[in-house]
């Protein structure tokens, strides 16, 4: 008797959770990658030779299409992914970092190219970029110089497996809330207790 009801104290004591309510993330997490990762909305930032295997890969023959990826999205805005594609110059930098800011999360970005991957043929130029890695977050790298159409499918089906085992805590987990001190740094005010704003 005495073990029986030492059994059931430490069973009481821990939180009951139901077979649902321990498995109810894991499918939100599937339902969401699935979403995520069939609807891309892609951003194209072509730059030189590798935006014309873009082109390529979105006409009929190869149909990206039927990978669950719409090209062309009206601007950063409305993209979920951006594809870097041709040299990154020094000077175009600002403007492919401000677009890339510009896109709501969750956003990916494939890096099309030798050009984008690392300069390319041009990487010792004084105006080049030596990859757009150093702007920004790159999730994907298609090599070649121009990569075909094809490569460009691969590379979109290695983002989708990535979609699909990502982790929402991990992605946002990091990112944190502002501290107290952030918003209280002193650029608003608060009214005085005393008399109040008159």
């Amino acid at each position: 008797m005495d073990v029986t009801r030492a059994t059931d104290v430490s069973i009481e004591s821990k939180p009951r959770l139901g077979a649902l309510a321990r498995l109810a993330p894991e499918p939100m997490k599937v339902v969401l990658n699935w979403g995520r990762r069939y609807s891309l909305w892609v951003f194209n930032f072509g730059l030189a030779c590798c935006a014309i295997e873009f082109i390529a890969a979105s006409m009929a023959r190869h149909d990206f299409i039927r990978l669950g990826v719409i090209p062309f999205a009206p601007g950063p805005r409305q993209a979920d992914l951006m594809v870097v594609s041709g040299t990154v110059t020094d000077k175009m930098a600002p403007a492919v970092k401000r677009l890339y800011e510009q896109m709501p999360e969750p956003k990916y970005v494939i890096s099309f190219g030798a050009c984008s991957n690392c300069g390319g043929p041009y990487w010792d130029s004084y105006s080049v970029t030596k990859g757009v890695d150093q702007i920004i977050p790159v999730d994907v790298y298609v090599p070649g110089c121009p990569p075909r159409p094809e490569a460009l499918l691969q590379g979109i089906l290695k983002l989708q497996e990535k979609i699909a085992r990502e982790s929402l805590g991990e992605r946002y987990g990091a990112v944190g809330r502002p501290s107290t001190a952030a918003l209280r740094s002193g650029l608003v005010k608060p009214p005085s207790a005393e008399g109040g704003d008159r």
